[in-house]
Parts: C-alpha cells; sequence; structure tokens
C-alpha cells in the first residue's frame, strides 16, 4: 500500500477511480490503510454542544438554524461559560475525549470573544481536547483561540466546490478556505468535513473528498455528515418531494472508505445522521476507517443515538472507546514565520 500514503496530489480522476472499486476491494484498502496508521477497533468519543443557537443570517440549506428556515429553532444568546462548562464535566464523566462547541454565527463579534476564550481555557484544564465552531474567523480571532489553548477549530466545506452555490449563497467556497488559512496560520488544528446526500451526485462526492485531500495540510479530522432533513429547510423540503435523492448506505460507506484512503492520518468522524442509521451500516462506517462519533442523545439541534445505544452497539461489534489519555496530541500546526 506504499502507493497510498499520505500525499496531497490526488487527482479527480484518482478519486473516482477508488469511489468505482469493488466494494470488497474498497474495503480492504480502507481497513489496511487504516490499520497502517491508527489502532484497530478504537473510536474516539467526541460530544457537540450548541453553545449559541438558532438567528444564523447564513441561507444554508440544509441547517434548520438558518435565520430563513422555518424549522421552527428559536434563536438564544450565548450560553454562560459556567453553564457549558458544567455540560462539558458531564460529557468527560461519560467518556468524551473531545468536547466541541457550536455557535450559530456568520462570524463571531470581539465581544463574545472573552466568553469562548473562558470556555476554551475550561474545558482543557478538565483534560479535555477542544474544538469551537464559530463561523468565518479573522487572523486576530484566530490567535486568541490559539492562545487560549484551543486544539480543533471546525469549518466544514460542506460539499464540492461545483455544489456548494446551490447549497449556501450568503458564503463563498473561497472564503471558507480563508477561514482554514486563518486557522492554520494561527497553529490550530484543522476539523474539517461536509455532509453527503443533499441530493449531490457522485461526482460532487467525488470532488467534495478531493478538495480535502488536496489542501495544503489534510485535516486533522474529517466528519463526514448524512443529511439529515429538517422540515422548514430547502434541503429537508426537497427530499420530502423526491425521497430517492437521499444516499443509500452503501454510497455512504464508500465515502467513508474514500476519506480514509485519500487522508490516512486523519480522524474521520461519523457524524450527524447516525440516529437514523443502521447497526450494520456504522459497523460498515467502522470497517471503512471511521474512528471517531459524536455522543449522546442530541448534537446542536438534531437527534442522535445516545450513549446506551451507542454502549449496546460498541459491545455487539468489539469495539471499544479510545481511551481518554490517547487522543490528546499536542497541536501539530506550526504558525507561518
Amino acid at each position: 500500500m506504499s502507493e497510498i500514503m499520505t500525499r496531497n496530489d490526488w487527482t479527480r480522476e484518482e478519486i473516482a477511480a477508488l469511489f468505482d472499486l469493488p466494494f470488497d476491494e474498497l474495503m480492504y484498502q480502507a481497513q489496511t490503510v487504516h490499520r497502517a496508521h491508527h489502532a484497530g477497533g478504537e473510536v474516539q468519543l467526541c460530544t457537540l454542544l450548541s453553545i449559541k443557537t438558532g438567528g444564523c443570517p447564513e441561507d444554508c440549506g440544509y441547517c434548520s438554524q438558518s435565520a430563513s428556515a422555518e424549522s421552527g429553532v428559536k434563536a438564544t444568546k450565548l450560553m454562560d461559560p459556567r453553564a457549558v462548562l458544567q455540560m462539558a464535566a458531564q460529557a468527560k464523566d461519560s467518556g468524551s475525549q473531545r468536547f466541541c462547541m457550536g455557535a450559530a454565527w456568520r462570524n463571531p463579534k470581539d465581544k463574545d470573544m472573552p466568553a469562548i476564550v473562558e470556555m476554551v481555557k475550561g474545558v482543557r484544564q478538565m483534560g479535555m481536547e477542544t474544538c469551537m465552531t464559530l463561523g468565518m474567523l479573522t487572523p486576530s480571532q484566530a490567535a486568541m483561540l490559539a492562545d487560549a489553548g484551543l486544539d480543533y477549530y471546525n469549518h466544514n466545506i460542506d460539499t464540492s466546490p461545483e455544489r456548494y452555490g446551490d447549497v449556501i449563497t450568503t458564503r463563498t467556497f473561497g472564503e471558507r478556505l480563508e477561514t482554514l488559512e486563518n486557522v492554520r496560520q494561527a497553529g490550530i488544528n484543522v476539523c474539517c468535513g461536509g455532509i453527503v446526500g443533499m441530493g449531490e451526485t457522485r461526482a460532487d462526492r467525488v470532488g467534495f473528498v478531493h478538495a480535502l485531500a488536496t489542501l495544503p495540510r489534510h485535516p486533522e479530522s474529517v466528519p463526514v455528515n448524512a443529511l439529515v432533513p429538517v422540515k422548514g429547510t430547502v434541503l429537508g423540503d426537497m427530499l420530502a418531494d423526491t425521497p430517492l435523492a437521499k444516499i443509500d448506505d452503501i454510497e455512504f460507506v464508500r465515502t467513508v472508505a474514500v476519506a480514509r484512503i485519500s487522508m490516512p492520518m486523519s480522524m474521520v468522524r461519523l457524524s450527524a445522521g447516525r440516529e437514523s442509521m443502521a447497526e450494520a451500516t456504522q459497523a460498515l462506517c467502522f470497517m471503512a476507517g471511521a474512528n471517531s462519533i459524536f455522543t449522546g442523545d442530541k448534537l446542536l439541534t438534531t437527534g442522535n443515538r445516545g450513549d446506551s445505544a451507542d454502549a449496546a452497539l460498541f459491545a455487539k461489534l468489539g469495539v471499544r472507546p479510545m481511551k481518554a489519555e490517547e487522543p490528546m496530541r499536542q497541536r501539530v500546526c506550526e504558525a507561518a514565520e
């Protein structure tokens, strides 16, 4: 498998060829790459908390928190840091190694940054990895988060560059990349992935993985979400009318496997959509190289499987949660000279 080591010069044709492999061969390659870089049978447990919900000015077609959606999600103010830290402590007690905090903003205001910094410092003091997703960041805001000790910043590209404008019009694909660069320059690890099952074609999924795998440095975390259709959102209503647009399970597993092969060092996170995903599909995703999940019974606004269901599945599969000390790493991204 020496020809499938860490590289950033993947062509679309090479990514497409991986998608086209017979399923058993694709799974074999994905598991071989996975075992070369990660422990088998171990899955990182992460918890996601919405620290500021709803009222977002962006028009992302999948998002129930968009102000333009008629999803019934009510806008809230930024949570008090003390309440956030209480939730983080509960997550740690439940076995989570990473605590992810998300705010429904286009970008944070400078007046909000002191509270955000307090949250980051508090979670890190508990011995957990920290991740934030706050929208677009300026270089100075990224530097503040780095100084606070933020381990990861999540900013998804969502889909392929070609499909992007059909999903979001209020923020360009280039602006997504600009924020990723600001995060990298500040020395923070990048968490970047997207959503499949939004009515896209396989060519779009090829373009999505290609865009991630050809970044100057692969994201340290790659969340792969299956769209959770929410009534009142553009894509939720579209899929209600055209249910065949939903991605099938095998194609979803293929996407996870191709992400694993093309980004061998990354943590590939099986993210949104697990609540309605069959156990067999999740098992195939783990075989395909997914080694991180969100725990608990809620993500930002949508449901999740819950700790007891995950524990039962892990027991059935012989999968074990990654130990708390194993995912803790020093930030490996160095700020540019």
